[in-house]
């Protein structure tokens, strides 16, 4: 029999219907795979009890003929989504043995259409980071090595555990969210596929919130077929979210194969940034020569507001965080630490129970949103944003179809390497994601190549709001050429 756990969801699922292997057997063998790979610290909880419960009462809806459409396939689940009597922790201390008791919108029609819960994964805490270094379970490692190396890669971030199971056959695909780039940069580093949708297509509800008008939730795995057969389980309205939109889910996985003659491309001028490793600008020519090679035009077109992207996501996110955040006082749930007074414990609570990266971005929120400084940063940074979304707006009215851009300017860098004297440094990672959440748009990263040092690459496009059909058309046409890669087992 074939390695199960080298399968693709689509390949799994179809075998499934078949009976060629039972779901049962399929859990038993990521569960296996899981438990081989806990030096890559990609779940913070294994739930296997629970997988096989799931995965037998799927085996009893197939024999019944009854089958949802991700009956029987395992997945994992990021640690920012509240799973009803499983632990979340969104990878910080100071939500340590909170276990929610109720279901986030997004994992409940997972598990509505047959998945079965393998664990939860790691990720940066609260999603604050690019690398997964900052989780209160230690750093992600992933799959991946330089070539000749033995030296530790970081996953990205800052869906890092969700990014490294998938790419490591630890889950046959995952859910992950999407702040900044948080799905589509893991993606990139992982060899992967990962795409942020369009916001409002996923309900928020349940979540454990970042930056509520930037945060995401969106689906990795290995192929774009494979996304887009999980994204339809996850997209869809919520009366419990009111950023959710009321708009019927598409069959997105028609959309993979179909042909993209005719549709315009726009390749942005402002994207060449100083300081792209110079075989991102190479895979980037090639990106477009293939979808031209499959009858799409290409077009240099000008983001012009693209440079002030990342300053005005780095006022607006941390402004949201330091709000959102406010809950967490150590009173109704999570880690309390006394105090002489409540002030006091409130002080004592969020310096035990926040990390590093999570302090700083709360205190730069809580500045930029002060009397005397709100009008200067915040008010601004939002203006920016309408101009970022403006700029993209224009671009869709003149014809254009999709963006090309990279995912990342460089490949994965060693764990430890970034960040830790210039936090700056590591918030340049998101250079070429950021505009993407600002303006709302639905975003992919397709893997697209091997650099010089064996580690893969990701192109990333960029579509109208609520046309992921478009992306996962344009996306199948890069992976057919590109081909699919996967890591050399060293765990």
């Amino acid at each position: 029999m074939t390695d199960l756990t080298s399968l693709t969801l689509a390949q799994a699922r179809d075998a499934l219907r078949k009976r060629e292997f039972s779901a049962t057997e399929l859990a038993e063998a990521y569960i296996a795979a899981a438990e081989r790979a806990r030096v890559l610290n990609a779940f913070v909880l294994e739930t296997p009890d629970r997988a096989r419960a799931m995965a037998q009462a799927s085996d009893a809806r197939l024999a019944k003929g009854e089958g949802g459409p991700l009956e029987g396939l395992p997945l994992g689940v990021k640690d920012l989504y509240c799973t009803a009597g499983v632990r979340t922790t969104a990878c910080s201390r100071i939500l340590e043995n909170f276990v929610p008791a109720y279901e986030s919108t997004v994992t409940a029609g997972l598990w509505r259409d047959g998945a079965v819960l393998l664990g939860k994964l790691n990720n940066d805490e609260f999603a604050m980071g690019s690398s997964s270094e900052t989780s209160c379970f230690g750093p992600v490692v992933s799959p991946w090595r330089r070539r000749g190396s033995e030296q530790k890669l970081v996953p990205g971030g800052s869906s890092g555990g969700s990014a490294t199971a998938v790419a490591a056959g630890l889950c046959v695909a995952a859910s992950g969210t999407d702040t900044g780039g948080s799905i589509r940069q893991p993606a990139a580093f992982c060899g992967i596929v990962g795409i942020k949708p369009t916001y409002g297509r996923c309900s928020r509800w349940g979540i454990v919130a970042f930056a509520s008008s930037l945060d995401q939730a969106g689906p990795f795995a290995r192929s774009v077929r494979d996304c887009a057969v999980l994204l339809r389980s996850m997209a869809g309205a919520d009366a419990k979210d009111t950023t959710c939109v009321d708009l019927p889910v598409p069959d997105y996985e028609k959309a993979v194969g179909a042909s993209v003659k005719g549709m315009r491309i726009g390749i942005p001028k402002e994207y060449r940034m100083p300081g792209t490793a110079a075989e991102i600008e190479q895979l980037w020519e090639r990106g477009a020569q293939w979808l031209k090679d499959a009858g799409a035009e290409t077009v240099e077109i000008s983001l012009p507001m693209t440079k002030y992207a990342l300053p005005a996501y780095y006022i607006v996110a941390p402004a949201e965080a330091s709000s959102n955040l406010a809950r967490y006082d150590g009173v109704r749930y999570g880690l309390r630490v006394a105090g002489r007074d409540v002030i006091d414990m409130y002080e004592r609570t969020r310096a035990a129970g926040f990390g590093k990266e999570v302090r700083r971005r709360v205190m730069i929120g809580t500045y930029v949103l002060s009397a005397g400084y709100y009008d200067a940063y915040y008010l601004r940074a939002q203006k920016v944003r309408t101009l970022i979304k403006r700029d993209f707006e224009t671009c869709f009215a003149d014809g254009i179809d999709a963006i090309l851009t990279p995912t990342t300017p460089s490949a994965a860098f060693g764990i430890g390497e970034k960040g830790r004297a210039d936090p700056v440094e590591m918030y340049l990672n998101d250079v070429f994601t950021v505009t993407v959440n600002l303006a709302g748009l639905p975003g992919i990263s397709v893997p697209s190549g091997l650099g010089a040092q064996g580690l893969p690459l990701g192109l990333q496009l960029i579509g109208r709001p609520f046309q992921e059909e478009t992306l996962f058309a344009l996306g199948a046409v890069i992976e057919q050429a590109a081909g699919r890669f996967a890591p050399e087992k060293w765990w």
